[in-house]
């Protein structure tokens, strides 16, 4: 499983999230807490919002820890709105066009989790894309494919509806197909003015999900960067987490009408 960080509010450093706390997201490529691995090193990627219309985006298949470049750009960029994620592979090759996040028109995406049984279904899913987002689509991974159906489904007109639709198409599709291995689906989305996280799987083990709001901004993070427990609240099952432009904090759960 993946590790991954989303931050909204007041420019910084990417430095101060990526590497500096006890808990880092490097130190957590390394030594994660909460995962099914304490390893992430296939891979990393970083996605930032500037005043350009569209975000920035770099990914490399070096583990964090051993990239000078990552180390280097999170010194010098600051951003008001970005991503970090470490990729552990649940299948798929290591490659940039397989590392977190992806990128679509003003959209960035990331994702923990997989699609349970991923062959039985790929295909299946994949013919649900619609030509546009099936020919944008760079890489092999279920995350990649999760994000194009999402962009297929409407995610610029009704985002939460896309999501809604996106699981209940994944599960009923591995119904059918009779996967037995679970959907497991915690991710992050922006269009660059706020951020979508959610926490959902088709059983009761939900990849983990925290959230802290505090100092003019609000980091999401697939577990704490430090030891100040107390201040980090975790994502309910099943739910989304909304943080808007003016950093109001709305949770829901997923599958509501």
């Amino acid at each position: 499983m993946c590790r991954w960080l989303s931050y909204i509010g007041d420019p910084v450093y990417l430095e101060k999230l990526v590497f500096e706390p006890r808990h880092s997201l490097v130190d957590q490529s390394l030594h994660a807490e909460q995962a099914k691995t304490p390893t992430n090193g296939d891979g990393f990627g970083i996605g930032w919002y500037d005043d350009r219309p569209t975000p920035g985006l770099y990914r490399e298949i070096l583990p964090a820890w051993n990239d000078p470049n990552l180390r280097s750009l999170a010194h010098h960029i600051q951003s008001g709105l970005f991503f970090a994620h470490v990729r552990a592979s649940t299948g798929t090759h290591t490659s940039r066009s397989n590392c977190h996040p992806f990128a679509h028109d003003k959209y960035l995406f990331m994702h923990n989790g997989q699609i349970g049984d991923y062959p039985l279904v790929r295909r299946s899913l994949e013919a649900m894309i619609d030509d546009e987002h099936y020919a944008a689509r760079q890489g092999s991974t279920d995350s990649e494919l999760i994000f194009c159906l999402m962009l297929t489904l409407g995610l610029v007109e009704d985002p939460h509806r896309a999501i809604r639709r996106t699981i209940e198409i994944v599960e009923n599709e591995m119904q059918t197909r009779g996967a037995t291995a679970p959907f497991r689906f915690t991710a992050c989305l922006s269009n660059g003015n706020s951020i979508c996280a959610i926490r959902h799987a088709s059983d009761d083990k939900p990849p983990s999900l925290y959230w802290r709001k505090r100092n003019g901004h609000v980091i999401i993070v697939s577990e704490p960067l430090d030891t100040d427990a107390d201040s980090w609240a975790a994502v309910a099952p099943n739910h989304t987490l909304h943080v808007d432009g003016n950093l109001v904090v709305t949770e829901d759960a997923t599958l509501a009408a």
